[in-house]
């Protein structure tokens, strides 16, 4: 089975491997770019959940593949701050979507600051950290629980979740 993911980020197929590999799902992974049709940072949920679903969409269609899976970061505006999450859309054959999110983390107010100004959080994290292309590796989650989480691991979790209604299909339909 050919699984196509809408990124070649290496912490997203990093991802995508381990939780196919958790759910004893026989896969080729074949990562593509792909167009999410949303802002480079997505700065709601609806926004990050939209750029997941076209990137597990695109990519299926692209490469032809039995499922296709879009992870997207995002940010949202809460009472208590900015929070960053990830959302995962697993798109099937039948055209069901499975979707889920990955845990909410509280940015630094600075961060907040400058992605309301219309930056990208990588680049952000960037230079704040002095380090380069972490959204590839540790993510931003990584960096503020001080290695402790990563992005990789955020994304797996998420994506194991999204397969929820793929994988149960009899409790959704």
């Amino acid at each position: 089975m050919i699984v196509a993911v809408g990124s070649t980020n290496k912490a997203k197929i990093t991802a995508v491997r381990q939780a196919l590999n958790d759910l004893g799902i026989g896969y080729e992974i074949k990562g593509v770019e792909v167009d999410s049709g949303v802002r480079k940072q997505p700065m709601t949920d609806n926004e990050g959940i939209e750029g997941a679903i076209n990137r597990a969409k695109n990519a299926k269609a692209l490469l032809k593949s039995e499922i296709g899976i879009g992870l997207e970061g995002s940010v949202q505006e809460t009472d208590y701050g900015m929070m960053l999450s990830g959302w995962v859309a697993v798109v099937d054959n039948y055209g069901r979507i499975g979707l889920a999110s990955h845990e909410r983390v509280m940015l630094p107010e600075k961060v907040a600051e400058r992605l309301r100004k219309g930056e990208e959080l990588g680049p952000v994290m960037d230079s704040i950290t002095g380090l380069k292309d972490i959204k590839q590796d540790s993510g931003t989650v990584g960096i503020l629980t001080k290695g402790t989480l990563n992005r990789d691991e955020s994304f797996r979790l998420a994506t194991i979740a999204a397969f929820a209604r793929i994988i149960s299909k009899e409790y959704y339909e």
